[in-house]
Parts: C-alpha cells; sequence; structure tokens
C-alpha cells in the first residue's frame, strides 16, 4: 500500500490498559483496524498470517476484560501472536518481525512481559498454564491464568496429558480452545451464544453448586442421575461431554468473532471461583482478508505479499529447494517399491509430502502434531515388513527422542527418518534450528545417519534408506534451494560408511559433513594464497564412520578439521573419538571440530548466522591458520 492505513483506536493503544480504556463499543472498529494493521505490517515482513487475522477479536476481548499480564496469558502455538504483539507495546517495531534484531515470529519471554511464556513448538500451553496456576496458588496470589490453544495444537498428545492432569486438580485455570477448523463442533448461533453465555454466568454456576449439595443428601444411584440429568441437558445443546468427562467445566461453542458473545462468557469465566473451565471459540483462520480466508493453507505462513491482490512476492528460483528434491525423489523410490510409505506431523506442505500424497494418496498419513504417535506408528509399520519414511523437522523429532530410542533403535526396526530443516534456518530463530540431530541420533547403537552435501546427493540418500532393510536410518538436509548440481537420473544406493574426496591436497584436510562440503571448497582456495594445499572430503556418514578415509586423512596431513552444521556431540566428537582411540593423535595431528556455537543463535538470513557462527569459508581459514600457528591477511592488515 502507498500509505499506511489510518487507525485512530489503534493509535491510542499503547498497553492494554489503554486497551481497557475503551468503551465496548468501540472494541469491534478498533478489531477492524488492528486486522488491518496486522496484514498491512505481514504484507511487509512475511511470516504467519492466517492465524493471527483468525484471533483478533479474541486477542482484544482477552486483553479487555482481562488484567493483563498480572492475569497470565499463554499463547499456543505463538505464530497467531502477531495482533498481541501490536497492542502490549510493541507496534513501533512490528516490521521488524523476523529480521535481525527485530522481534521474534513467536512469543517470547525475553522480549515482553506479556508474553507470558514463549511457544513456538505447539501444545504446551495447558501444561505451562497449569504450573502457573499452582505457582499462584502457593504464592496465594489471587490472578487468572488463561491459555489459548489452537490451529492444530490440541492435536499433540502432551495437550491431552496436560488436560487429564489439570482436570483432577481443584486449581482455577481457564483454557480457551480456539477451534479455527471448525474440528469439534460448529456454533449453533443465537441459542448457542445465550446458552454458553447463561451456563457460564455466575448465577448458573452458584445454582449448580446448590444442586449439588442437594443432590448429596440423596441416596448415591440418585446423586449421580442428577448429575447426569445436568450435563446431559447442557450436552444436548452444546457438546462437551469429553472435556467435562476429564473434569473441566466446558463451555461452548461460541462464535470468536463476535464480541458480543465472547464478552460476557469470558467476564464470567474469570469471576468464576472454581476451575478448571475450557471456553470453546470458534474462528476462522484468516479472518477478514479474503485472500487468507480462500486459501487459510497458503496463507498460514507467507513471503512477502501485495495487500490488495494478495499476491506474494516469491523470487525466481535458482534451483529446486531440498524439500521438493527429497519428495521427488522419494516418490521416485515408491514407484519402483510399493511397501514405501511416507509419514508426516501435520506438516504435508512443508516436508513436500503433499506432492507424495498426490502420487499415493493410500500410502501417505498425516497423524496430527503428534511426533511421539508418528515415530511409534512407523515402527509398527516397520514390523510388518512396510518401508515407512519419517518426514520430520529436525526441531520437531526432538520431540519424539524417547520413541526413536526405545521403540526403532532398540528393537533395530528399519524406520527411515528424512529430516527437514536441518541445522540454521533463518528467521524462524533457535525454536525452528535443527542443531542437535546429529548429536542425539549419532549416539545411537545401529543407526545409519547421514547428511547430503548437495541435491544430487540427497538424492542418492533417499534410495540408500530405502534399500537400508536390516536397522534404522536418518538423512538431514537444510531449508532452501539446492545448489543448482545436475540431479541423477535415479537413486543410486550409496556404500554405507564411506565417504569421498572431493578434492586433494596435502597440507590441511577439511573433512565435512552436509552442505557445509562447498565453504570447505571455498576455504580451500583461499587456504591456496597463504601456500596450503587442502584436502576436501565429504563425510557423507556421521555413523558408521569411514574410518579408513578419517584415517588416511590423519597420517597424510598436518591439520585435520571436520564442519558440520550442529552442536557439539555430533559428528566431529565420534572423529575425535576415533582418532583418539586408535592413537592417530600421538603423532601430533592439530584436530578441530568445527560446530553450531554453544549458544541459542537469534533469527536472520541463514548465510549471516552462519558467518556469526564461524561456520563460512572465512571462519575455516581462520580456524585453519590459527591451528598452524599463522596469521591471516586481515590480522597481518589490523596489526600494521
Amino acid at each position: 500500500m502507498d500509505s499506511a492505513p489510518k487507525t485512530p483506536l489503534l493509535d491510542r493503544v499503547k498497553t492494554p490498559e489503554d486497551l481497557r480504556k475503551l468503551e465496548e463499543s468501540e472494541l469491534p472498529q478498533l478489531a477492524a483496524e488492528l486486522r488491518q494493521e496486522t496484514v498491512d505490517a505481514v504484507s511487509v515482513t512475511g511470516g504467519h498470517l492466517g492465524a493471527g487475522l483468525g484471533v483478533v477479536e479474541l486477542t482484544v476481548a482477552l486483553h479487555w476484560v482481562f488484567d493483563t499480564p498480572r492475569d497470565r496469558l499463554v499463547w499456543d502455538v505463538g505464530h497467531q501472536t502477531y495482533p498481541h504483539k501490536i497492542i502490549t507495546g510493541r507496534r513501533d517495531r512490528i516490521r521488524t518481525l523476523r529480521a535481525p534484531g527485530g522481534l521474534s515470529g513467536f512469543t517470547r519471554r525475553v522480549e515482553s512481559e506479556y508474553d507470558a511464556f514463549g511457544a513456538a513448538h505447539s501444545s504446551t500451553s495447558i501444561s505451562a498454564g497449569l504450573g502457573m496456576a499452582v505457582a499462584r496458588d502457593l504464592d496465594k496470589r489471587d490472578n487468572n491464568v488463561v491459555c489459548v490453544i489452537g490451529d492444530g495444537a490440541m492435536s499433540a498428545g502432551m495437550a491431552y496429558e496436560a488436560l487429564n492432569n489439570a482436570g483432577a486438580r481443584d486449581e482455577r485455570l481457564i483454557v480457551v480452545l480456539n477451534d479455527n477448523d471448525m474440528s469439534i463442533a460448529p456454533p449453533t448461533g443465537a441459542l448457542s451464544s445465550y446458552l454458553a453465555r447463561i451456563t457460564s454466568s455466575g448465577t448458573y454456576l452458584y445454582l449448580r453448586d446448590i444442586a449439588k449439595q442437594l443432590a448429596k443428601q440423596l441416596p448415591k444411584s440418585w446423586e449421580r442421575r442428577a448429575a447426569r440429568v445436568e450435563e446431559y441437558t447442557r450436552h444436548l445443546w452444546q457438546g462437551g461431554a469429553w472435556f467435562e468427562e476429564l473434569g473441566f467445566y466446558y463451555v461452548g461453542p461460541i462464535d470468536g468473532h463476535n464480541f458480543d458473545h465472547l464478552l460476557p462468557v469470558l467476564k464470567n469465566v474469570r469471576d468464576a471461583r472454581q476451575g478448571p473451565i475450557l471456553v470453546h471459540v470458534v474462528t476462522k483462520k484468516g479472518k477478514g482478508y479474503a485472500p487468507a480466508e480462500a486459501s487459510d493453507d497458503k496463507y498460514h505462513g507467507v513471503s512477502k505479499f501485495n495487500v490488495v491482490t494478495g499476491a506474494q512476492v516469491v523470487a525466481k528460483p535458482k534451483a529446486p529447494t531440498y524439500t521438493r528434491v527429497f519428495a521427488d525423489a522419494l516418490i521416485a523410490e515408491a514407484k519402483k517399491d510399493d511397501k514405501i510409505v511416507a509419514i508426516t506431523a501435520a506438516m504435508p506442505d512443508g516436508t513436500g509430502l503433499d506432492r507424495f500424497a498426490k502420487a499415493f494418496p493410500e500410502r501417505t498419513f498425516d497423524v496430527g502434531i503428534a511426533e511421539q504417535h508418528a515415530v511409534t506408528f512407523a515402527a509398527g509399520l516397520a514390523t510388518e515388513g512396510i518401508k515407512p519414511f519419517a518426514a520430520i523437522y529436525s526441531t520437531f523429532l526432538q520431540r519424539a527422542y524417547d520413541q526413536v530410542v526405545h521403540d526403532v533403535a532398540i528393537q533395530r526396526l528399519p524406520v527411515r527418518f528424512a529430516i527437514d530443516r536441518a541445522g540454521l534456518v533463518g528467521a524462524d530463530g533457535p525454536t525452528h534450528a535443527g542443531s542437535f540431530d546429529l548429536a542425539y541420533l549419532s549416539c545411537l547403537p545401529g543407526f545409519v545417519v547421514m547428511a547430503a552435501a548437495d541435491e544430487a546427493e540427497l538424492v542418492h540418500m533417499v534410495a540408500t534408506a530405502a534399500a537400508i532393510d536390516d536397522r534404522p536410518s536418518a538423512f538431514r538436509y537444510p531449508r532452501g534451494e539446492g545448489f543448482g548440481v545436475p540431479l541423477p537420473a535415479e537413486g543410486i544406493p550409496l556404500e554405507i560408511g564411506k565417504g569421498r574426496i572431493l578434492r586433494e591436497g596435502s597440507a590441511v584436510a577439511l573433512l565435512s559433513l552436509g552442505t557445509r562440503a562447498y565453504e570447505c571448497l571455498k576455504a580451500a582456495d583461499q587456504l591456496a594464497a597463504f601456500g596450503l594445499s587442502a584436502t576436501v572430503a565429504d563425510a557423507r556418514f556421521a555413523k558408521p564412520l569411514d574410518e579408513d578415509l578419517i584415517r588416511r586423512l590423519a597420517q597424510n596431513h598436518e591439520v585435520l578439521v571436520t564442519v558440520e552444521e550442529g552442536s557439539i556431540g555430533g559428528f566431529g566428537s565420534h572423529v575425535l573419538q576415533y582418532l583418539a582411540e586408535s592413537g592417530l593423535l600421538d603423532r601430533g595431528l592439530k584436530v578441530r571440530s568445527m560446530v553450531l556455537p554453544d549458544t541459542f543463535i537469534d533469527h536472520g538470513k541463514p548465510e549471516v548466522m552462519y558467518e556469526l557462527a564461524g561456520l563460512s569459508a572465512q571462519g575455516i581459514v581462520t580456524t585453519v591458520l590459527a591451528a598452524l600457528g599463522r596469521e591471516t591477511l586481515g590480522d597481518a592488515a589490523s596489526r600494521a
């Protein structure tokens, strides 16, 4: 747009305290302005759009009814909180979303006192909120704790575990189920709103408690019948029996875009002195912005876009993405082998399995936001001779580590893990970085762990995983485009545990795992300016190690540097262990292991993040020269 939208009410709201000064009649206009500001900001920054647009009215209502930040507001998932950020003192920075040094795309405690809990992964709110409620009662405080869970987050097992625990306790806890997929029940108009308002009111709760006390004076069988009558009468109109059975008082469903419905119910549950309570709110993802409403999947996460047309600004790709290459390679393997199936945990688009699903709909399984279940489901398939490929982001696979160990590794089941988003991921920041999978998988006995140096290698690794039928395997690859190398006509299984030499040298050996191989090649060119000849090798396998290759590099070079896009404890640690046990360190070999630094790296452009992490070509050169006790050209210049 040529100019910022006119937002007279929003301009008066710097914090929720300002919001609470507005009249109730002004809230619809404020919501309209907040929605427009959200659209305008995300059109500039890119990011998550649909989920935030769906909770604009709910966001306004919660901050208007509750005394935030004294009342704790816990969002789940954090990507729906852009409107929340705008009205909690961050509007002046909202166009720095996901940019280096700017606002996070998720809730973050260090960013604002209004972010009660950091949430970039899903399904954590009820657990965290219950912890806050228990702490409140231990400290004898009287604030409210409100958990907003939605956008699929209720499909994860952790949410059910928390519901089960919270429902068996007496702490006051308010859970707002933001149902933006009509997944449980649709609202039934004015009658539903009226019933929700009445059954959440203090009068109803008071009379309900009196009735319960009276029923206790009756024989046990009559007491149970009275309770069933009350529940049946309410559930006949509302639904929600399942939540009641777990111990929650259920209210809803109500229209999450109608303040006349939202405000009375939220006031009632705020003032109720019992808990826990679940308020079922139905919203529409992308509400109020036509392109997002028409295509909620495509507008869940967006690049920069034209506000008027909705057209997203997409740079012409120089090469296919690793995700696309994986999907196409898996389709090619599945055409040859009808035992191959694919599993995703609610990320079909992100993992490329939407393409696989079009080719093989009956062999594609989306299990929801349930990585633990996905892994054990894959293990069950493997016991029966099926060849499951579980495509899961590195950062999300962390949530299923016990299942990887207990249900897959110990039983030596041939589950194939396609690990997307390996390494640093850019704008999503540390919560989505694939920093730890090399460390947490390579320590498991019997695992085969691979990392692709480029997109052609990825094709071969898909074929390799398909051919491994006696143990679990994993192959990792980064987010984004490949290098543009020619792709093979078909994948050829690699020899297990064997790497390759990319360039021969004599003084320095650079042993890379993953896409840093290309930075190692650049570093070798730069080292030549210092009179240092460098061998560059691609390990291909973090496990099993290519011991012959490592021995050769150690015996024929003065310096050996391992380079990987992962944390300490991964590939480099295994190489050092082998060198120590084999005595190859005794001859005075200078060894350096280059890994991600021991810190969480904030969001930014991936290439800049890797440079800051020291894993660029220049960082590799600096490491080599330091190992040799030599200074860089930059050091010499600065000293001069």
